[in-house]
């Protein structure tokens, strides 16, 4: 999930709810199905406006804050889709990129198989997120779509992985 207008609807939010981060955090714990909740300082990145506030969180942090602050999620933040735009006078894919300023840049698809860490990044999410996705698709009875063992070592077709993934958030979505 991004956060809107740069977090300051969500900070307003938490100023509302008359909150600090370290007691909305507090409240997550008790709001997580887990228990685990959310650290202060992974709320503080959300959160915050300096240079290390992040734009991006995952979709559990932005449902544990929406829960406790009793707002919809998409009061607050806005989901984060890879699209892939084809061009007809080139054979190569872009998809849109955040840059540092947080402006939407075209960054072409890669030609070659990725490994998990180039394809955590590419996809701006973590390789444990990639590990779970794999292990639910293994627990569903089928081979997480782009992933391709070589000997012992994953490789992915990051344009498999997206078309899955844009799949995904259409059947989602409708």
């Amino acid at each position: 999930m991004r956060r809107l207008d740069q977090g300051a609807p969500l900070r307003a939010a938490i100023q509302a709810a008359g909150l600090d981060i370290p007691h909305l955090a507090a409240r997550t714990k008790d709001v997580d199905p887990t228990g685990k909740g959310l650290s202060p300082a992974y709320i503080g990145f959300i959160a915050g406006r300096g240079k290390s506030a992040r734009e991006d969180c995952s979709d559990r942090a932005a449902e544990l804050i929406c829960k406790v602050l009793g707002r919809e999620v998409t009061d607050l933040f806005e989901p984060v889709l890879l699209t892939l735009v084809e061009s007809t006078s080139t054979s190569r894919s872009v998809t849109p990129v955040s840059g540092k300023s947080g402006r939407s840049t075209k960054a072409p698809l890669p030609d070659r198989l990725m490994d998990q860490r180039e394809l955590a990044e590419f996809l701006r999410k973590s390789p444990s997120w990639i590990d779970a996705q794999i292990k639910q698709a293994r627990q569903d009875g089928h081979l997480w779509p782009g992933l391709i063992y070589v000997g012992r070592s994953r490789r992915f077709d990051p344009r498999a992985v997206l078309a899955a993934m844009r799949e995904q958030h259409n059947r989602i979505s409708a």
